[in-house]
């Protein structure tokens, strides 16, 4: 079995694969002043949650955005399954390949949603992470990774929102009846949702027009149920993308 782990900024994605099958997901929130047996523990409990034994697994597989919560989660795996782990770095072997200025800059977990995406759905493509960030990911005609876009995610600007301003509420993610808001919430809901929709057509729109070719468009991250049935262009929504990814690349490196 294989054990796929997700770092980012919020949560770290725990997923357990037997085969191609995947057997679990769960998440266990990312604190930088955890320590690797505080990761240990969270880990070892989410695995007797599901039945899983520690001792079960033949690899493990890691993307992060989080440096120095990565050796500390590291350590834990070992720790726990005794078993080193693969990080997703320059070096491993992907099947994509990067067209940045500088390669080493991109996120693992960006360059991972595109491995998923590749071999799952074809190229090109546009991959959106909305996440603590929301991310593109423009993927060429050959499958290479041609570059994207960082923006806030769309927790990041709510939050910003409420912080900033005094006399708006905290709100619940939900659409409202009408993009014309009667009240604050439903306008701050319309804001949101329907804001970010928005801009999720029309910013694939003109990455579509870059690459030069029609382009599936590929939505992950743990909002985007939330907002992809507010667009109005045709996309395919994946949960699972970059586990799916992390245990393709762990495939090609074995």
């Amino acid at each position: 079995m294989l054990l796929a782990l997700d770092l980012g900024n919020t949560n770290i994605t725990v997923g357990v694969f037997d085969g191609d099958k995947l057997l679990v997901e769960s998440r266990i929130a990312t604190d930088h002043k955890k320590m690797r047996d505080q990761y240990a523990v969270e880990l070892s409990d989410i695995l007797k949650l599901y039945g899983v034994d520690a001792s079960s697994f033949d690899g493990a597989i890691l993307c992060s955005v989080v440096p120095n919560v990565e050796a500390r989660l590291k350590e834990a795996v070992k720790l726990i399954c005794g078993i080193d782990t693969l990080v997703v770095a320059p070096g491993v072997k992907t099947g994509v390949a990067v067209r940045l200025d500088n390669p080493a800059q991109l996120g693992a977990d960006l360059l991972v949603g595109a491995v998923a995406t590749v071999a799952q759905y074809g190229a090109p493509a546009i991959v959106w992470d909305l996440g603590t960030a929301t991310t593109i990911s423009a993927v060429g005609k050959e499958g290479d990774f041609l570059g994207g876009v960082i923006m806030a995610g769309v927790n990041t600007s709510l939050n910003a929102l409420v912080d900033k301003a005094s006399l708006l509420p905290r709100i619940k993610l939900d659409a409202p009846p009408h993009v014309i808001g009667g009240n604050t919430i439903h306008s701050m809901q319309s804001g949101i949702i329907y804001g970010t929709a928005s801009m999720i057509d029309e910013m694939s729109d003109r990455v579509e027009e870059e690459i030069g070719a029609p382009c599936k468009v590929v939505v992950t991250g743990g909002l985007a149920r939330t907002v992809v049935p507010y667009c109005r262009r045709e996309m395919i929504c994946d949960d699972r993308l970059v586990l799916t990814g992390l245990r393709l690349i762990y495939e090609k490196n074995r």
